[in-house]
């Protein structure tokens, strides 16, 4: 068969990328053909971002593409992080620069919500974890610092949504990102509407919720589909599982966050599911994926800029093998403890914690990283033992996708705390899922069985066993 061409824009905290996924009717051959810069944007003390400069750099990548590819291209599926959104106007103006996830404006936002709606009915009504940063507590900021957006609100779409109403006019939200927001029913699958009136949020701006490998319209001839529109889901849909009788599996989609979490066929509300603070979030083809969102690599890119501050630059290797170097053990931290969600140095605040409980203060670069390399080896360790409690299956092996897949030193370290083997790959999970999914729209992939082995075959996988 002719050779097919799909296009991924996958944009991350850090970078924004034009992917182009050749098809053979076997397997996705990936080309990166445009990355460029991503990052808050501190504008009168708040941090935002620049989602007109990310829209021109989509365009360019796209422009790439039809150079190279012509019109060989089938289509094209946006992902992103969760959590932000945009406002429109009826008029479609862009009602400000959306807001950054850690922007401190939502800080006593959640205890302020509580005292609204109870902390149990909001997971009964949404199935998701609490943490400031939820669209839900961005929403309740912006409905107390700037009542006049929310008056002339007429559409709430996620980042990844407007990048598809610039590409193609159509204003909807895509499942999977959208119950990110703590604002979804976690069974009727829609906009939990009666729990968002009880907040005096204007429930008439949500949009109808699709699902992934929807088609949504053109962009200069090119199909836009929807794929897992929330980069974790992308990325969970590409992992190279095999299912084998009662075994399971885990995921752990690790980059800036560590996400770590089991497929399910529907959402785990149960008291304890709430006691421990899980979320149910959206997959492919009717899943949920029940997870744990932990601070993830984030500590150690934080540190690493506080080293180039000081002096001091290096790269990602380099770090790992000086935290290989270190004693282990000497210092532990609990990688969630809010303090590290947006600090002014992240060096300072791992140090100041050690010294709180009375623990050795790392203080060469090798013990910082390997306080945090050990401190998320074992917070994952603990994740998968709730979810094995959770779900009343054990976890056989552990999938390790995205960029933190390529990071030896912690993937041996997860192996061992976890006390199974790992499975670290592919790096490039979130933009091959957006591409499979695409190609499963189109009827060229079957299940999502299918198209996990696809992944398989198409991915260089290496297994870390415990002792190693």
């Amino acid at each position: 068969m002719p050779q097919q061409t799909y296009l991924a824009v996958d944009l991350g905290a850090e970078s924004g990328r034009v992917i182009a996924g050749v098809w053979d009717g076997k397997t996705m051959r990936m080309e990166e053909l445009h990355r460029f810069p991503n990052g808050p944007v501190h504008v009168n003390g708040t941090m935002r971002w620049d989602v007109l400069r990310l829209w021109a750099e989509i365009q360019n990548g796209i422009a790439a593409a039809q150079r190279k590819f012509g019109g060989n291209i089938v289509s094209v599926g946006v992902d992103t992080w969760g959590v932000d959104f945009v406002l429109l106007s009826k008029s479609d103006e862009l009602l400000g620069l959306p807001f950054h996830y850690r922007d401190r404006r939502t800080q006593g936002m959640l205890a302020k919500a509580l005292e609204i709606v109870p902390r149990n009915e909001i997971f009964a009504a949404t199935g998701t974890q609490f943490m400031e940063i939820n669209s839900l507590y961005q929403l309740l900021a912006l409905h107390k610092n700037s009542p006049e957006l929310l008056a002339v609100a007429d559409r709430f779409l996620m980042i990844p949504d407007f990048i598809n109403f610039c590409l193609c006019g159509v204003k909807v939200s895509e499942f999977t990102n959208a119950t990110t927001t703590q604002c979804v029913h976690p069974t009727k699958r829609d906009w939990t509407h009666e729990m968002l009136g009880r907040f005096n949020l204007p429930v008439a701006m949500f949009p109808e919720i699709i699902f992934p490998g929807t088609k949504l319209g053109k962009y200069e001839g090119i199909e836009v589909i929807a794929p897992a529109t929330h980069d974790t889901a992308s990325a969970v849909a590409a992992v190279p599982a095999q299912h084998s009788g009662k075994s399971t599996w885990a995921y752990l989609s690790s980059g800036t966050w560590s996400l770590l979490g089991v497929e399910v066929g529907g959402a785990v509300l149960s008291p304890r599911a709430l006691e421990l603070n899980f979320t149910n979030e959206g997959g492919v083809d009717g899943t949920y994926r029940l997870l744990k969102n932990i601070m993830g690599l984030w500590l150690v890119q934080e540190c690493k800029r506080a080293f180039a501050r000081n002096g001091k630059e290096f790269d990602y290797p380099e770090l790992a093998r000086l935290a290989m170097d270190a004693p282990p053990f000497r210092s532990l931290i609990d990688p969630d403890d809010a303090r590290f969600l947006n600090p002014r140095n992240m060096i300072e605040a791992i140090q100041q914690y050690c010294r709180e409980i009375s623990q050795p203060v790392p203080e060469s670069e090798g013990q910082i990283i390997r306080c945090v390399y050990e401190s998320l080896a074992l917070k994952y360790a603990k994740v998968v033992a709730w979810l094995e409690e959770l779900t009343g299956s054990r976890v056989e092996v552990i999938h390790i996708v995205g960029g933190g897949s390529k990071n030896a030193v912690l993937n041996t370290f997860t192996a061992n705390a976890c006390k199974r083997p790992v499975i670290a790959g592919p790096a490039e999970a979130t933009g091959l899922g957006n591409l499979l999914i695409q190609a499963h729209a189109h009827g060229e992939i079957g299940s999502l069985d299918d198209l996990r082995e696809i992944s398989r075959s198409c991915s260089e996988l290496q297994t870390f066993t415990p002792g190693s």
